[in-house]
């Protein structure tokens, strides 16, 4: 049932610390997503300095989506949208052929206050890749939700459990929030062949097995998963149809070395456009490290 268990790896960005999930070694891929971070959680006390922030940086060829469980951030892109995100709420942006953005914490520097959330990349199809820029905003309240038996969900995007998120992506796909009760059971079918669930908070028991916040497990195809939450749990469940693979070089995603290249070339030389409500700072293409002197 379960084919491959992932730790989070926590890496500290400057000032805020992220636990990396995809991409792994043994698996760089589940449907569609090839990113996954858990922001935080983090708590922060008003005037924390603005090293947080994530200055401008590019994408292209995926879809960003930013989930909050606590706290709030700003969106501001090359599109010319400038967008706060609270908890529940969606932000998608689409870099297609090329974007840039920000995310900035100014609510959170003022007043201070817990941060945490999941950002995730969705890459595109071969033949959108290469589609025009944009970003969509939605509210909690257009998105599925469901609640019996001590589990409460919400459809984040895609389609599952026979309803559809009103949210516009590229492939088949469903990402999923989950909050379980202790006790409760729920059960994931097995209409997708790549699946996997992301325990955020507590632990859950899995064929037998219990799992814990940070891990992720990766399913095999065929099966309906039951889980059972050992303590009241939040679930993150995942997954689509296997678009092909994707190669990955800093923020950039593409089905083609070239297209990377291409892409490094163009923000190094300043070709893209920064957010025209951000455009005073950049973060340059990290250059590779220098060979190691062998004599040092």
């Amino acid at each position: 049932m379960i084919d491959l268990v992932i730790d989070q790896r926590r890496k500290d960005l400057g000032g805020f610390e992220v636990g990396r999930v995809l991409p792994y070694a043994k698996r760089r891929m589940i449907g569609p997503f090839i990113f996954f971070d858990r922001m935080g959680p983090a708590d922060f006390q008003a005037g924390f300095g603005k090293e947080v922030d994530v200055r401008p940086h590019p994408h292209i060829g995926l879809s960003t989506l930013s989930y909050l469980f606590d706290g709030a951030m700003t969106h501001r892109d090359s599109v010319g949208v400038t967008q706060p995100i609270l908890p529940g709420e969606v932000n998608w942006m689409t870099a297609g052929r090329g974007i840039t953005h920000s995310e900035r914490f100014e609510t959170l520097r003022e007043h201070g206050g817990r941060m945490d959330g999941i950002q995730t990349w969705i890459a595109l199809p071969v033949e959108d890749e290469e589609i025009a820029p944009s970003f969509n905003h939605y509210a909690p309240d257009v998105l599925p939700t469901y609640e019996e038996g001590g589990l409460w969900a919400r459809l984040i995007a895609g389609e599952a459990f026979g309803a559809k998120s009103p949210v516009k992506t590229h492939s088949p796909m469903f990402y999923v929030h989950w909050h379980l009760n202790a006790g409760a059971q729920a059960d994931l079918p097995a209409e997708y062949p790549e699946r996997a669930a992301y325990v955020a908070k507590g632990v859950v028991e899995v064929d037998g097995h219990q799992y814990h916040e940070g891990q992720m497990m990766v399913f095999l195809p065929g099966q309906a998963v039951l889980f059972t939450a050992i303590t009241d749990a939040v679930v993150m469940l995942l997954g689509g149809e296997p678009i092909g693979p994707r190669l990955i070089d800093w923020n950039f995603v593409a089905s083609t070395k070239e297209r990377l290249e291409q892409a490094k070339a163009d923000w190094r030389a300043g070709r893209m456009k920064l957010p025209d409500a951000d455009d005073q700072e950049f973060i340059p293409l990290p250059e590779p490290s220098p060979p190691a002197n062998p004599m040092s």
